[in-house]
């Protein structure tokens, strides 16, 4: 019985979607109060049912109840229990219903926080939010149902892709659904906008903390997903151009650019069309990253390998969704856009530097999701099959990325309206020469001379450094008393903090890339017991391999002795393990890790040659590889930090 109430939440969530889409938009078109005020307590109705059938979901994966079809095919009665609980999103019926929880929620959130926005305007933000909710409570329950029962349910389940039975597993894909539907708010907010004919300061930064949450969660998911890929799928990297892997982030950098253009339009009351048409398109690739995953056209290890049947209803969304918003915004961003003309533009400016960061991000946007789509175009008509990946994006991506990392340190050291060109070169002389003397040691040091690696590191200290000048502009370093400065540090709000820490934190991530991809070495070989190896300094030797046994499966386990200096340091056991019940392999890598680089083990297949039976093994050397991710989590806290500004409380009474 419990099982048909998570279905029959479901249906009634549906019902309520369907009154807050319509009947919320019609009191606010009407100026009928009762209609009005029906959107908040829609939107927290239709959350409750949907975390209801969300709750029964997992228990039913967690008691392995398999007269459930969606727990037969992905769990089994003897998974560990984490994995039991992750099982719930590790496939595409309950990570859609994953899905529309995060968007349920933050409709709700809207519902219970937006307490200082006009109620017209509320009203129209859930009643698109509805529609939203609407279209994809269709495609769960008419296409992806999770409650499906079995007639004649088996004893036991087929158990879960085993690549999927990690930890971070528990939190990479609600972190990125957290992040894709967080933009659907700053979509509902700006056709909420385009319907009223009326934009204000006010409106970008009631947007803004939601897009900014948004945001956050997707970087934390991107790189929970690029760690987890680096030592789960033992290829040695992390990150391939994947195209599933690009699926988010598209919207991350039309994400980092909708947040940049919004502040714009708070600050100055200018670029509210471009604010809004990036946020339609924001949540349109969004989409387009779900249809990527569950419409069956790719094969990657991220992808849900679905019938096109699914992704055929996805692109009816789309169309329906971004192609309604996009015919609005056509009819009435004429109108809105007068108020851009009262405002003054000078190009020597914050705002300024942010219209030249917003052109070279949508830029870059542009040709990650050409270099993404144009294959399965190209396949999609018969001319073949191509594969687009690293060389295409170094030649492209990476000339657009580089002028904007160039200005990054100036605009936070620029002046709202009109600026000075001299006290911000004056501020940031020192950095470009530390910079530039950084890159210029790199190139002479190099046995390679390698021009790119320069110029990156370059970057990366350039980064870092204005974000350094940065801070000691708002503590006022020149002119404090240096016994002062602790007591400044302080005292320093965290908001403060939100720019010092995303743009130093992508210059701390730049030189982890820099340095991972330009010296990283690798030794690919047979190996017998007693053998050894060199690699970067560390003796690797083989000692030999012995069998265990896992929770769900067995394993082969390397054991290899780590040395350096002639001193042994560590003992790795990398294994290929085996998972009895999906009848599937894995390479587990075992890592030795440190803030100077990583040595990475993975053992292959066994090789026979002149009768002697041995095992391939492949070493590699990443220096500086965990700067990556610990630059990507001093970047969230940026987004932490910016989340306390005044007007970005989620929790307020009165507007800012």
């Amino acid at each position: 019985m419990i099982t048909e109430s998570g279905h029959f939440a479901m249906i009634l969530a549906f019902c309520v979607a369907l009154l807050q889409s319509t009947l919320p938009l019609y009191g606010a078109q009407r100026e009928r109060q009762a209609f009005i005020d029906m959107a908040v307590p829609a939107a927290k109705l239709q959350f409750i049912l949907l975390l209801w059938a969300f709750a029964v979901l997992t228990v039913k994966f967690v008691q392995s109840d398999f007269s459930l079809w969606l727990v037969t095919a992905n769990s089994h009665a003897d998974k560990p229990f984490i994995y039991r609980l992750t099982g719930v999103w590790g496939n595409h019926e309950g990570s859609m219903l994953l899905w529309i929880l995060m968007l349920a929620a933050y409709g709700a959130g809207i519902a219970q926080f937006g307490k200082s926005m006009p109620a017209a305007l509320k009203a129209r933000v859930l009643g698109v939010q509805g529609i939203i909710g609407v279209l994809f409570l269709a495609f769960s329950l008419f296409t992806s149902n999770p409650f499906s029962r079995l007639i004649s349910p088996p004893f036991e389940g087929s158990g879960l892709n085993p690549i999927l039975q990690d930890p971070a597993l528990a939190v990479h894909p609600p972190l990125l659904y957290a992040g894709y539907v967080g933009f659907s708010l700053a979509f509902s907010f700006s056709v909420a906008a385009l319907m009223s004919g009326k934009i204000s300061p006010d409106w970008a930064k009631w947007v803004r903390p939601w897009t900014l949450l948004a945001w956050l969660s997707l970087t934390l998911g991107i790189a929970v997903g690029s760690f987890w890929a680096y030592y789960e799928l033992g290829w040695g990297g992390f990150w391939f151009w994947d195209p599933v892997e690009n699926a988010s982030f598209m919207p991350w950098l039309a994400g980092t650019a909708l947040l940049h253009s919004a502040l714009v339009t708070a600050r100055r009351n200018t670029l509210h069309s471009w604010t809004m048409l990036l946020a339609i398109l924001t949540f349109a690739l969004c989409i387009a990253g779900t249809f990527l995953v569950r419409s069956g056209v790719l094969t990657s290890v991220h992808a849900f390998a679905t019938d096109p049947t699914r992704g055929v209803f996805i692109l009816m969304v789309l169309g329906v969704l971004v192609g309604g918003a996009l015919l609005l915004f056509a009819m009435r961003a004429a109108g809105l856009s007068s108020a851009d003309k009262n405002v003054p533009f000078h190009p020597v400016s914050r705002e300024g530097a942010l219209i030249l960061n917003n052109v070279f991000l949508a830029s870059a946007t542009a040709t990650v999701f050409l270099g993404t789509i144009y294959p399965l175009v190209i396949d999609a008509f018969g001319l073949g099959k191509i594969s687009v990946g690293a060389p295409y994006y170094n030649a492209v991506f990476v000339p657009l990325i580089t002028p904007l990392l160039l200005l990054m340190p100036i605009g936070p050291l620029s002046n709202w309206g009109r600026s000075d060109v001299s006290p911000v070169i004056k501020k940031l002389a020192a950095a470009g020469v530390l910079a530039i003397l950084g890159g210029l040691t790199v190139l002479v040091m190099t046995s390679e001379h390698q021009g790119g690696a320069a110029l990156g590191v370059g970057l990366s200290m350039w980064l870092m450094l204005g974000a350094l000048v940065d801070l000691s502009k708002k503590i006022r370093f020149d002119t404090t008393p240096l016994a002062q400065l602790p007591k400044k540090l302080i005292k320093l709000p965290l908001q403060q903090w939100g720019s010092i820490l995303a743009h130093g934190g992508l210059g701390v991530m730049i030189l982890g890339i820099i340095g991972t991809t330009a010296w990283r070495s690798e030794v690919v070989q047979a190996v017998t017991p007693g053998a050894e190896m060199d690699i970067s300094g560390y003796a690797v030797t083989f000692e030999g391999e012995t069998s265990v046994a896992g929770e769900n499966y067995t394993a082969e386990q390397g054991v290899f002795s780590i040395k350096r200096g002639g001193q042994k340091i560590a003992e790795l056991k990398p294994e290929k393990r085996f998972y009895t019940v999906e009848r599937q392999s894995t390479t587990e890598a075992a890592i030795l890790k440190n803030l100077a680089g990583h040595l990475y083990i993975v053992i292959a297949d066994e090789t026979v040659s002149d009768g002697v039976v041995s095992r391939v093994v492949r070493i590699w050397y990443h220096p500086l590889v965990a700067f990556i991710w610990i630059g990507g989590l001093i970047m969230a806290l940026g987004g932490v930090a910016a989340l306390t500004r005044r007007e970005a409380q989620l929790i307020s009474d009165k507007t800012n």
